[in-house]
């Protein structure tokens, strides 16, 4: 259980901040590098492309499912708990990695990784709101700590390129990982909580986390979320297949467009957090889903000569879009909900990440051009850009953001 008194000064609230950051960071170590390890997979297990893209969906199928059956323990047994059961859970099957020869037994390792993801990620996403003393301070946070995950993203690729230059195994990005775990479960351990209100016995259950998914604002939240993944995802599964055999003046371009893409998505979290604490978050994010469906819509127009600017150009506005929108979304319940909600909210994310692609793949098939895909993904990018520009002009969401700053962060603090 988390502890009754609330964390006792500067040095808690920084090692509780130093926490989350990290683990979202480290998780995005081996979710984002999977791309990059693919490709050995084909050789090593003489796979067909369908079946090694099982490294992908396996651990979004899970993610999704475990937040969806357990969203509900970061508000029933604490935060503490569920962020320690988590990790441990997380670090055991990367670290069994190392002793797995097999392409299933590492599936069934990514996917059993994938469910303590959920867990500890549900428990650091309502710890947030635990730490934060308003509404808009929760956003500022979650961009600050989904900047670190977009920092995971680069560096796991740069692991496993470097561990594949020196004649060494993939698997030791997962090793690495549980070893950063095991410091991490100390240091989850140790930490000093926040008080936290905890649901009522027997009010945090997985029909409580159900309730939640007909909410109108978690099903609103959640499906700009998901238009949001499905534009991303498309970026980072697809774009080098687009790029694939540009030989245009920019071709050195084309070789770092992925790379590009991950440092901008970066750069543009820790720079969009100064944004909305300046500016209104319905505004900058209407106006980043306007130049985002830009992008998209050039990249179409012009093809690949275009494509290798402006589809790297995209990670820039893309960063505030996704920290923003879970933010706003969890923070319109109450905290002791904040992890049944944000299980929902996962759920969806990582439904869009692993059908997005899918989608993508089977239009282009179909119709027999990568093209047709980012036809799909401009579809997405429209959508998205609407739903915001309605969201902005009536703001549905803002009355219930001013009831919770005027209730739980002000009798929090």
């Amino acid at each position: 259980m988390d502890s009754s008194e609330p964390a006792r000064g500067r040095h808690d609230l920084l090692l509780i901040k130093a926490l989350t950051c990290t683990m979202f960071f480290t998780f995005a170590m081996t979710t984002d590098a999977v791309g990059s390890i693919i490709p050995t997979l084909l050789t090593e297990f003489e796979l067909s492309l369908r079946a090694a893209s099982a490294f992908h969906y396996a651990p979004m199928i899970a993610i999704a499912m475990g937040a969806l059956a357990l969203g509900f323990l970061a508000d029933r047994i604490g935060r503490k708990l569920t962020i320690v059961i988590g990790l441990a859970l997380y670090g055991v099957s990367s670290l069994l990695f190392a002793f797995g020869s097999g392409f299933g037994f590492f599936v069934v390792l990514l996917a059993a990784g994938g469910i303590g993801v959920s867990v500890f990620k549900i428990g650091a996403l309502a710890l947030i709101g635990d730490v934060a003393r308003s509404t808009r301070e929760h956003t500022t946070f979650m961009n600050t700590v989904e900047g670190f995950f977009a920092v995971g993203a680069i560096v796991g690729p740069a692991i496993v390129a470097t561990l594949l230059a020196a004649g060494l195994s993939w698997k030791y990005l997962y090793v690495i990982a549980a070893l950063i775990c095991v410091v991490l479960l100390a240091a989850a351990a140790l930490a000093r909580y926040p008080a936290t209100v905890l649901a009522e016995q027997g009010g945090a259950s997985f029909a409580d986390t159900l309730r939640k998914m007909r909410d109108a604002h978690a099903l609103g939240f959640s499906a700009l979320i998901m238009l949001y993944v499905a534009v991303e995802v498309a970026v980072y599964v697809w774009m080098p297949t687009y790029l694939q055999g540009y030989t245009g003046a920019a071709s050195w371009l084309a070789a770092y467009a992925l790379p590009i893409f991950f440092v901008l998505r970066a750069a543009g979290r820790f720079l969009g957090a100064w944004f909305l604490h300046k500016l209104s978050w319905s505004t900058v994010l209407v106006t980043f889903a306007a130049a985002i469906l830009a992008c998209f819509a050039g990249s179409l127009y012009g093809g690949p000569d275009q494509a290798v600017y402006l589809l790297p150009l995209s990670g820039l506005f893309m960063s505030v879009l996704y920290p923003t929108l879970n933010s706003k979304g969890i923070s319109c319940f109450p905290r002791s909900e904040h992890g049944a909600v944000a299980g929902v909210i996962l759920f969806f994310t990582a439904l869009a990440a692993a059908v997005g692609p899918l989608a993508m793949g089977a239009i282009s098939d179909a119709l027999g051009d990568i093209k047709y895909g980012f036809v799909l993904a401009t579809g997405f990018a429209a959508l998205l850009f609407a739903g915001l520009l309605i969201n902005r002009v009536f703001d549905p969401a803002g009355a219930r953001l001013a009831r919770r700053d005027d209730s739980d962060y002000a009798a929090a603090h």
